[in-house]
């Protein structure tokens, strides 16, 4: 069963949650997600060939600052001061795509699922974005959540898929 809507007040109304009373605690949250492309685009990013330059050195800074900026872009998101930010690449040649994946940590009042489900999100799109010249076809699979540490709610790991 799911948790009541705590962006809701009683009235329905979108509002930002207090966290002023919870303790500042240890978290983190890693995502993941897969950008699928043609062999020919794959292989071109990985010898390094593109047109607008190294592809995962730029995904990756888009990905940090993403995080970072997570509360500027979701709304009612807190802005929160990040610990660490990883943003990390895995070419998989058997399906044609880029694996993306995000670490996120803090000590805060609040976690940072949105900020590493951010980072994955907008390192795929710097990756479409640098490789759109040699393949508009590429597509977006699998953003997810995958795990999650600390806070009132615990751990959570997702199932392997």
């Amino acid at each position: 069963m799911s948790a009541p809507l705590s962006h809701l007040n009683e009235r329905g109304e979108a509002r930002m949650v207090d966290i002023s009373e919870k303790a500042a605690t240890s978290r983190a949250a890693m995502a993941e997600g897969f950008v699928r492309m043609e062999p020919a685009t794959l292989a071109l990013l990985l010898d390094g060939a593109a047109p607008k330059g190294d592809v995962l050195s730029v995904a990756r800074v888009a990905g940090i600052m993403a995080a970072k900026r997570t509360h500027e872009l979701i709304p009612l998101c807190h802005p929160l001061a990040i610990t660490k930010v990883t943003v990390d690449f895995e070419p998989q040649r058997e399906a044609n795509s880029l694996r993306v994946e995000a670490q996120v940590k803090v000590t805060g009042q609040t976690g940072v699922e949105m900020e590493a489900l951010t980072a994955v999100s907008i390192a795929c799109l710097t990756v479409y974005d640098m490789l759109k010249a040699a393949d508009k076809t590429m597509r977006f699979d699998g953003i997810r959540l995958i795990a999650k540490t600390g806070g009132r709610s615990g751990s959570f790991h997702a199932d392997a898929s």
